[in-house]
């Protein structure tokens, strides 16, 4: 199989304001977004020849992917006008696939062997896993080793084996299609008709974020497969621990602390006598001043951190400028995504192109929209709507 076709159009509504200006197969993991790691991935199983649906904020993937020649696969772009769904976004690429393809999600983490495990079995094949909540995707119901059904988010799953959104498929799957919307119904219905499924179980890497938080646990299981490497420049006095990745152009000042895992992009300056701690990463050209210290944490390009800060359990979105002595708090808090409400150990979740003055504290579970003014030495807390000005 020399084909995939990724699925990559939609929004990802529980993950603003991360969402707001770019879809979700574009959110950063340890430096690189999401859909990278998916291409790569292919690209490691030799599947060069990728067909990508896009929609949402589709420019933004274009910008970034082009023909694909950089991560070793040629892309060609299919858009969805409207999302309605997985099937009705395969059915987009109808006209442009071979007989055989593989069907994946651009919006999970997926590595090499998660792939490698599909592609050892015939077409005609669903790739799951076993998940400790399986009621937040589909739940697979198994006949020997044959799918028997998929239901959708049920409240009372039958069983823990969910489907990963990641098919094997021969062009027949077209002819099914119809009013079918997402690709699970479609399956149902032709496993009704007599059709054979192949269930493959995984134990690879396959991580879904749904949330503003879940960005941080996909960050953390990231970076231990990261290979420690210096590239910048690092001063006297610097101590490096554990799997430490410094990127081109970086400057390293004199008495910093960092312990990994961690990785810093290109073009960065850190300290002096600053203190990273693991699980965070840090993209390019972003600065940050003296005695500050940032655990766990996910911190995008052209962020300006002012000295005395400290930042923990947080994800701090692209071009944000923050004033000295801000403090993001961090403990277990309930938060609410729409109607949801989660209990989760979360400190600052910040869009891009924030503005935020000297000497702010952030409450735990503060998710602050894009392009907000935060004026200094204020209190924050709760959901902050995106250009809002806190005065």
């Amino acid at each position: 199989m020399k084909q995939a076709v990724i699925l990559a159009a939609g929004e990802g509504r529980r993950l603003r304001p991360f969402t707001t200006n770019k879809p979700k197969a574009m959110i950063y993991i340890a430096g690189k977004p999401i859909i990278q790691y998916v291409l790569e991935s292919l690209a490691n199983n030799g599947i060069r020849d990728i067909i990508l649906i896009v929609g949402y904020r589709r420019e933004q993937v274009f910008d970034y992917i082009g023909d694909g020649k950089q991560f070793g696969v040629q892309v060609q772009y299919i858009t969805q006008t409207r999302q309605l769904g997985s099937g009705h976004a395969l059915g987009c690429a109808k006209g442009a696939t071979d007989d055989e393809f593989l069907v994946l999600p651009g919006d999970k983490l997926i590595t090499p062997e998660t792939i490698a495990d599909i592609l050892a079995v015939s077409s005609m094949s669903v790739l799951i896993r076993r998940e400790e909540n399986p009621s937040r995707y589909g739940v697979v119901t198994l006949e020997g080793n044959r799918i028997a059904r998929i239901t959708e988010k049920p409240a009372h799953p039958e069983s823990n084996l969910i489907n990963t959104g990641i098919y094997s498929f021969t062009r027949e799957i077209f002819n099914f299609m119809n009013s079918k919307l997402d690709i699970p119904d479609i399956l149902n219905e032709m496993i009704e008709k007599g059709f054979a499924f192949r269930a493959v179980e995984t134990e690879a890497t396959w991580l879904d974020v749904v949330y503003p938080w879940d960005i941080l646990n996909l960050n953390a299981a990231i970076l231990h497969e990261i290979p420690g490497s210096q590239n910048g420049t690092i001063e006297t006095g610097v101590t490096l621990k554990g799997q430490v990745s410094i990127g081109k152009g970086t400057i390293i000042h004199a008495n910093s602390y960092i312990l990994g895992p961690v990785v810093i992009g290109n073009g960065c300056v850190i300290g002096p006598d600053t203190c990273i701690l693991p699980a965070t990463s840090i993209a390019n050209n972003v600065v940050i001043a003296p005695f500050t210290e940032i655990r766990n944490s996910v911190i995008c390009d052209d962020v300006h951190i002012g000295s005395g800060s400290g930042i923990e359990d947080s994800v701090i979105d692209k071009g944000c400028h923050i004033g000295g002595h801000f403090y993001a708090c961090s403990e277990e808090t309930e938060v609410k995504v729409d109607e949801e409400h989660h209990m989760v150990k979360i400190g600052v979740m910040l869009g891009e192109g924030c503005r935020i003055g000297s000497g702010v504290v952030a409450q735990p579970g503060v998710i602050a929209g894009n392009y907000c003014q935060i004026k200094s030495f204020k209190n924050i807390n709760g959901i902050i709507p995106d250009k809002s000005l806190v005065v």
